[in-house]
């Protein structure tokens, strides 16, 4: 009779387990196919991010973080473990992961957008989670170097005709001294109100430049010398400090005010069709290369801007061909890269980014950078 007793009990038990998981499918509660190889929690599906590798993955849902390998053997079209696409689902099915390629067939057997938890006691839960946004893919420019910038403005500027004056300069100091350098008191005569503090470029004319094809003044070129800051006036006549020299200063160098340079460039490639080429190379040079700086014959009518990424090509020469005789053609090369500091009408100063070989005078400019 005990033994009947605990037949019917067991028998009783049996039927509990078997109707219990069908109340649970009845209020929508996700039974999880949990591997004792798994973490306690992992979402459905998970949206492969960039910089995913098949380890992070791994680290992230498996206790062992090896079984990478298991991964890998149920995705045999993944050649390489690394190469896998943001975009991609990551879905739990059948006790392995599995990864799912836009196109192919998604798992049916789990609810979508779930959060799986097993409780340590009693019957798991199911929890929202957050939706995946998608995006298309954007590219990171590269930076660009800002100490390249720094150094490539701090000493050579191109201003328009009608600057050429500036707005004042340098009358004299306190002893007879010929020339000026750092931390030395000067005075100053003012065409603009200044007050305690402001500060001035100190600067001299150089070369007008123009270009050399079609006779159009570019702008004129002018070198700085250091910076003076103002410390008080006195009768018309302000009294500054030199705080930066980069060579000697004199009477009647030139002021205008200090330029803000803008070290946050950002990169920009114009649309169309623009041709220009190098009219100028720094110092009056024959060639540039990397991190030096030019002039080219495109500016504001062109759409130039401060940022603008152009690309530098040299023309094909004429080579005979030994073999018919023929003059040929040879095809234009990309030569380099470079990026427009300081454009005005009728062109710009820029520095060169990149240069696979060197640039020479009429090397022509145009908007085929990489990008």
């Amino acid at each position: 009779m005990q033994m009947k007793r605990l037949s019917l009990l067991v028998a009783g038990l049996a039927i509990c387990l078997y109707l219990i998981p069908a109340q649970a499918e009845t209020g929508k509660l996700a039974t999880p196919n949990v591997s004792p190889e798994l973490k306690a929690e992992f979402p459905q599906p998970y949206v492969i991010k960039r910089g995913d590798t098949l380890w992070g993955i791994s680290e992230r849902f498996f206790k062992d973080p090896y079984k990478w390998v298991k991964i890998w053997e149920g995705n045999l079209y993944i050649s390489n473990p690394d190469l896998i696409y943001p975009g991609n689902e990551i879905w739990f099915e059948d006790g392995k992961l599995v990864i799912v390629k836009p196109g192919m067939k998604k798992p049916v057997s789990r609810p979508k957008k779930t959060v799986v938890t097993q409780e340590p006691e009693g019957w798991p839960t199911v929890k929202l989670s957050p939706s995946v946004r998608e995006k298309p893919v954007e590219k990171l420019e590269a930076e660009v170097d800002t100490s390249l910038i720094l150094n490539a403005l701090a000493r050579q500027d191109l201003i328009r005709a009608e600057a050429i004056q500036g707005v004042g300069h340098i009358v004299g100091t306190e002893d007879e001294r010929i020339n000026f350098s750092t931390r030395d008191r000067v005075y100053l005569k003012l065409g603009v109100p200044a007050e305690d503090g402001d500060l001035f470029d100190v600067f001299r004319t150089g070369e007008t430049l123009e270009d050399p094809l079609t006779g159009d003044e570019i702008g004129i070129l002018v070198s700085h010398l250091g910076q003076i800051r103002v410390t008080s006036q006195s009768g018309g006549v302000y009294r500054g400090t030199v705080v930066k020299a980069f060579e000697e200063l004199g009477r009647g160098d030139r002021l205008k005010p200090a330029r803000s340079i803008d070290l946050k460039v950002t990169p920009v490639y114009p649309d169309g069709n623009l041709q220009g080429h190098i009219l100028y190379i720094r110092d009056f040079v024959s060639e540039a290369g990397q991190h030096q700086v030019v002039g080219i014959s495109l500016g504001d009518r062109e759409g130039i801007q401060t940022g603008t990424v152009l690309s530098v090509h040299r023309v094909g020469k004429v080579e005979e061909d030994r073999v018919t005789g023929e003059d040929v053609n040879l095809p234009e090369e990309k030569i380099g890269e470079l990026i427009v500091l300081v454009p005005q009408d009728n062109g710009a100063l820029a520095l060169v980014t990149q240069s696979n070989i060197s640039i020479n005078l009429g090397d022509a400019v145009r908007n085929q950078a990489s990008h």
